[in-house]
């Protein structure tokens, strides 16, 4: 079973999942936020999903962001809608600069490395990453 990750946004969502052993998270879309639900329930239609990671905006001193509560908007949506996944949430505080930074010695072309979606796509990479190695840590 694979695990999806998002990184939420009021305009676009950038999601990512792990292959089926959960050992490594790849990119797979950036949907615009008033899609990912239909998206989602796509996706779950073709592969299974054992847990969702919900990245959680956070303030560098770690208190919450401006974001933070349509965050919290969209877990509540996820575990109305697909009440048998667990959500987790992981910290996200620096996975648009490490996302842009990634994609910047990428050596894609300048026009390329602005897409907004690339970088929350590669953003939902980084949150399932810490995730995992959040989890393998503990276990």
């Amino acid at each position: 079973m694979r695990i999806m990750a998002f990184d939420y946004g009021t305009k676009r969502v950038g999601i990512a999942v792990t292959d089926p052993l959960q050992l490594i998270a790849t990119a797979l879309d950036t949907v615009h936020a008033k899609d990912v639900l239909a998206y989602v329930k796509a996706y779950l239609a073709r592969e299974a999903v054992s847990t969702f990671v919900v990245g959680q905006p956070r303030q560098l001193d770690g208190s919450e962001s401006e974001s933070a509560q349509h965050v919290r908007g969209f877990i509540r949506t996820l575990r109305r809608t697909f009440p048998a996944i667990p959500v987790e949430t992981a910290d996200e505080r620096f996975t648009s600069k490490m996302a842009s930074a990634s994609i910047a010695q990428s050596g894609l072309a300048k026009k390329k490395r602005q897409d907004k979606a690339l970088i929350d796509s590669v953003s939902a990479v980084l949150i399932l990453q810490s995730y995992l190695e959040r989890r393998d840590f503990q276990g």
